[in-house]
């Protein structure tokens, strides 16, 4: 089995648990504006939990939460002090090697993937590969609805020399948990986007901003792709725990609620499925906080080869 990797859990509710303002459609960037001491506590809290991967807070710097004009004039600076305060965690970590994964989101929204724009993506990745290049270890496209998002991101990371990760979120309505073929919030079926995945020269294929009781089937399709390719593909998961049905509303525009039956003992034995099934990357994503990440490395920290 290969190392196992725990990764961290959302930044945003953690940032309101400590104090941090945050609010629509700014939400986690105010925190880089107003209170960076306390995106610094965050990651210091997921690596205390047992994080080995942390990710920047560059999530919604982009226009779609900032504004365009603020993307502009503050983006870049505001970029990299996500990079260089998730450095400085990782650096202050000095009983183990902790990476930092550059958080490349879905520029024109999450959830939007009828909204991707290939004619101006790369204007708005450049900005942020730029500016966290000098403090990541490997990228991480996330929350991705959409392959040629992907493909987006590949193209911009290409001359860093650096390996990347790619993250699809996934359709998660009643039809999916009862079930139904795992499909990427565009449609597109999870086979074709292990597919390309295994094409691409991706370390990594992951599936996160999804209800945890999706993620198992994706799991298991992207297994079994790789293993009959005989491709070097991380497969890796981390859900959110929002409550409800998603994608009603843009996501700088509302608040989503979390589920109160998601606590850390539930979410460990998700993650424990997951590994069961070949995943070797867990963590979280929105409403995961560091007692889950915790836990769930309580679970999993006697397993053969973590």
């Amino acid at each position: 089995m290969s190392k196992l990797y725990i990764l961290d859990g959302g930044m945003s509710r953690e940032l309101l648990r400590l104090g941090a303002e945050l609010k629509q459609p700014e939400w986690s960037a105010l925190a880089l504006i107003n209170s960076p001491e306390i995106v610094r506590q965050v990651h210091d809290e997921f690596i205390a939990a047992g994080s080995d991967v942390i990710t920047t807070n560059s999530y919604a710097l982009v226009p779609f939460h900032i504004g365009e004009e603020r993307f502009r004039t503050e983006g870049a600076e505001l970029i990299a002090r996500s990079g260089q305060l998730a450095r400085e965690a990782a650096d202050a970590c000095k009983d183990r090697k902790i990476l930092v994964a550059g958080s490349l989101p879905p520029i024109f929204g999450s959830y939007e993937p009828q909204n991707f724009d290939p004619e101006r993506v790369q204007d708005y990745l450049k900005v942020l590969v730029e500016n966290l290049d000098p403090y990541v270890d490997v990228w991480l496209g996330e929350t991705l609805s959409l392959i040629d998002e992907g493909q987006a991101v590949r193209t911009a990371v290409a001359g860093t020399g650096k390996p990347f990760w790619i993250s699809f979120t996934l359709a998660d309505d009643a039809v999916q948990t009862d079930g139904a073929s795992p499909k990427l919030r565009s449609g597109e079926p999870v086979e074709d986007a292990a597919r390309w995945a295994i094409s691409s020269g991706a370390e990594a294929l992951l599936f996160n901003c999804s209800k945890p009781e999706v993620m198992r089937a994706a799991v298991d399709t992207s297994v079994q792709l790789a293993k009959g390719d005989k491709a070097d593909l991380r497969i890796g998961v981390y859900a959110n725990a929002f409550e409800g049905e998603q994608g009603g509303s843009a996501a700088n525009e509302s608040l989503h609620t979390t589920r109160q039956d998601l606590n850390d003992d539930v979410y460990s034995r998700f993650a424990c499925s997951w590994v069961d099934a070949g995943a070797t990357m867990v963590g979280g994503c929105c409403g995961i906080g560091a007692g889950h990440i915790h836990r769930l490395k309580q679970a999993l920290v006697h397993r053969e080869g973590f």
